[in-house]
């Protein structure tokens, strides 16, 4: 079992002030496979007084310094691949083959992207007789959550090296180990000390003490919406910068016509990447009712497909779900499904054959589901699909709409007929024939989904203050 113990405060790794012992549980065996110590408002604040006094010459530095710390902190974090690999199989439960190629990718990719952006960004502009100017913001706090671990983490930490802040971040406790290893990347790289501060934690403990703290200038968090709306509330009270990724619902809408077996493989493989553990994961296909029978056979073979096994061994199956409260979200929400009525195709409620232990997930698609059920509401996070079949265009958009999220939506079907029904859905990111989002453009959602946006220039934007001066001279 990997021994975490110690908060990096301060360029250093110090014991807690008055924490207590946590084991991080093997989503595959359900045996503890990491320990950490979840931190207290004591530790927040000494990491809070190492940030603030770092930002006072971290901010002054050149964006030619800064580039070259994110160069450095690239290399270092390609050396440690394997590493930050294994931790993320053995704690969320991620095929060490897809922590491979995607999961740890996705991380370093995040620094590649913001390095580009970086040496791209306009930091100051000429408006009449004023000049308008990008500068660092300030402390910021990072909460981040299990399900692409490195993905999340690496999208707030790049662009606040880059802009020149200084940050405290507190991983999920479901997946910390990863956060560690970088923290200990970040060291190798010479990130000067204060700058970057790592704090384990849980939310009602450390998500709570940093979202509060009155000397913290921005806290940018990424999570389920129920959360997000905490965070929001600890923040209210000292005015700061609230920046988050919440929750999402995104519908599949397939158009009339569509050549179903060409373009359903690359959306509905969104459902079951990460087994399922995706915000943007495109669960509702909304198909026309001309072509619903095609669509469930092709849904229906590629569940019945995807075999589950164990994240320790190589192959292209999927994992477990990250933890028992998960598992059995999953499994009230499928047999919430059952109950309404919704006709269960493939897969259902308890684990897949073979499986006695695990919070493994049958891969399961749902057919005549309606726009009010449950399963049709509420985000799964699991290899779960459901098909809600339509009659006209504005049907089919009313129904993607018709959630509290936005904060993705996929369309299935000819790219320029998509492209015209793309504006009328209410997200942040709308995918054609595709599920993944593009790591040098904006990332973020509408409504309960979130605010702000994270990626490239506009997340480097995101972590950075606006001032306007009056008169200076050209």
């Amino acid at each position: 079992m990997k021994s975490y113990l110690k908060h990096y405060i301060d360029g250093a790794w110090v014991a807690s002030q008055g924490g207590t012992r946590h084991d991080v549980i093997n989503p595959a065996t359900e045996q503890p496979c990491t320990e950490i110590t979840l931190g207290t408002a004591a530790d927040v604040d000494a990491a809070v007084q190492a940030a603030r006094a770092a930002f006072e010459t971290f901010s002054q530095t050149s964006v030619a310094e800064r580039a070259a710390l994110l160069e450095r902190i690239i290399d270092a974090y390609k050396k440690r691949i394997p590493d930050l690999a294994n931790a993320v199989s053995s704690e969320m439960g991620a095929p060490i083959g897809f922590a491979m190629a995607a999961q740890v990718p996705a991380g370093l990719g995040h620094f590649l992207s913001t390095l580009k952006a970086l040496n791209a960004f306009a930091f100051e502009e000429r408006l009449g007789r004023s000049t308008v100017v990008h500068e660092p913001l300030g402390v910021v706090a990072m909460i981040t959550p299990w399900n692409w671990p490195l993905n999340q983490i690496t999208a707030k930490v790049a662009p606040a090296i880059a802009a020149g802040d200084t940050m405290i971040l507190k991983p999920s406790e479901e997946s910390p180990g990863c956060a560690v290893i970088l923290a200990e990347i970040m060291d190798a790289a010479g990130v000067p000390k204060g700058v970057f501060n790592l704090v384990n934690g849980d939310g009602p403990g450390v998500g709570v003490a940093l979202s509060s703290h009155g000397d913290v200038d921005m806290v940018s968090f990424t999570g389920s919406t129920r959360a997000g709306i905490a965070v929001a509330q600890a923040a209210a009270a000292t005015v700061k910068r609230v920046h988050q990724e919440l929750g999402g619902k995104a519908a599949n809408l397939v158009l009339k016509g569509a050549d179903l077996g060409t373009v359903l493989p690359p959306t509905v493989q969104g459902v079951l990447a990460n087994s399922g553990q995706s915000c943007i994961a495109p669960t509702r296909l909304l198909v026309h009712a001309s072509q619903v029978d095609e669509a469930t056979a092709i849904v229906k073979a590629m569940m019945e497909g995807t075999q589950v096994g164990d994240p320790a061994e190589m192959g292209a199956h999927i994992g477990p779900v990250v933890n028992k409260a998960q598992f059995d979200k999953i499994q009230g929400l499928i047999q919430s499904a059952i109950d309404e009525g919704a006709t269960l195709v493939t897969g259902g409620t308890g684990r897949p054959d073979g499986r006695n232990a695990g919070y493994f997930i049958k891969p399961t698609l749902f057919a005549d589901v309606t726009p009010e059920m449950r399963i049709a509401q509420e985000e799964v996070f699991g290899p779960v699909a459901t098909i809600t079949r339509y009659d006209t265009e504005d049907e089919a958009v009313k129904i993607a709409n018709g959630t509290p999220f936005g904060l993705s939506a996929t369309i299935s079907g000819d790219p320029a007929a998509a492209a015209k029904v793309a504006p009328r859905l209410r997200a942040g990111l709308v995918t054609i024939n595709s599920w993944s989002p593009d790591g040098n453009a904006p990332f973020g959602g509408y409504k309960q989904s979130g605010n702000g946006r994270e990626n490239g220039k506009f997340g480097l934007a995101d972590f950075m203050e606006v001032k306007t001066v009056v008169g200076a001279p050209e």
